[in-house]
């Protein structure tokens, strides 16, 4: 195998210049390293992960912490910044959290360990804890769809009260009075968010608020299920659901099978727009978040942040209704 010694003879540099040009690094010619670089490549030399963080400080991995691996919310966001992390030269390592704060921690610092130049958590359920992390190690860390009304450094999420709004003032506008919102009671900081803007719509449209149209579920389709029932116990039914997401609105569908007709005799929007929305029965009308777009954006954040370019401290990406066939008016 070609060695670096090798490429510093055929050069005729030291081998200190041939590793300098090869990571990069000031203190050689443009044009020496670019000869360096081209002979390397004509002697089929390649340069070590190990030897290339050695020499830069920098291991060019981002640790990535995802609170549950198969949803596939999480999947398209890690889509988007997988994919400019591999246009940018960096890999990533991915770990599932399962939703426990003390574990995803763990898993923080053990990427801080292993010499990540930076993390990306996302649905964090820890949040401000990691200021002093951040102080102490002074290794970026940017969150995705933080879970905490804590602030935070550097962070991308949607304006959920903006996005919800969105929702409850489409089945408004269809005509719908009595609107409930199923929420997920694990949702601390998203879900009083696009409570509140469900209550903002009501509001501007003079529509009395009413406590027992709303019921909180965890985030299975099988609990918004029983949420679902639990509404249509009322002596007046509900003619419109606002599903916290795809997920709780995927549980109200299969449950309403039985009970009535979608979108005839009930209607129902939901959050996020799954890539299963598009193909329930009924299409589900939801509101689109731009996932891969905040996948990408947090992997922008990072290369910024490692660059030491100054940076937004929170990034508001916009929520936009998609309008299929699981919304209509009211039946008369």
């Amino acid at each position: 195998m070609t060695s670096i010694k090798d490429v510093a003879r055929a050069a005729g540099v030291h081998h200190s210049t041939v590793s300098r040009a090869l990571h990069g690094l000031p203190l050689v010619n443009k044009k020496t390293a670019a000869r360096i670089r081209k002979i390397a490549a004509e002697a089929g030399f390649r340069t070590s992960a190990v030897a290339r963080s050695l020499a830069t400080q920098k291991t060019q991995m981002i640790g990535v912490v995802v609170s549950n691996l198969i949803d596939p919310f999480h999947h398209e966001i890690f889509a988007g910044l997988d994919e400019l992390a591999e246009k940018s030269g960096y890999s990533v390592i991915l770990a599932d959290s399962q939703s426990d704060p003390e574990r995803e921690l763990r898993i923080v610092k053990s990427f801080h360990e292993r010499r990540v130049d930076a993390v990306v958590v996302m649905s964090s359920r820890v949040g401000a804890r990691y200021m002093s992390l951040l102080a102490e190690r002074e290794i970026p860390i940017v969150l995705v769809n933080n879970q905490q009304r804590d602030s935070f450094v550097h962070s991308v999420t949607i304006d959920n009260v903006d996005a919800a709004f969105k929702a409850v003032q489409h089945l408004i506008e269809l005509g719908h009075r009595r609107i409930s919102y199923i929420g997920n009671k694990l949702g601390v900081y998203s879900d009083p968010e696009r409570f509140s803007g469900y209550r903002l719509a009501l509001a501007e449209a003079n529509i009395p608020f009413q406590p027992e149209l709303v019921v909180h579920s965890d985030y299975s389709p099988q609990a918004a299920g029983n949420a679902v029932r639990q509404l249509f116990l009322l002596s007046e039914r509900p003619t419109a659901l606002f599903c916290y997401n795809d997920m709780l609105a995927l549980g109200a569908l299969h449950a309403l099978r039985k009970l009535v007709r979608v979108p005839q005799d009930v209607s129902i929007i939901g959050f996020d727009d799954l890539f299963f929305a598009q193909f329930l029965d009924p299409p589900l009308t939801t509101i689109l978040q731009p996932k891969r777009e905040m996948g990408r954006l947090a992997m922008e954040l990072v290369l910024n942040l490692l660059a030491g370019q100054g940076v937004e401290k929170t990034i508001h990406v916009e929520g936009r209704l998609i309008v299929r066939e699981s919304t209509a008016p009211p039946a008369p």
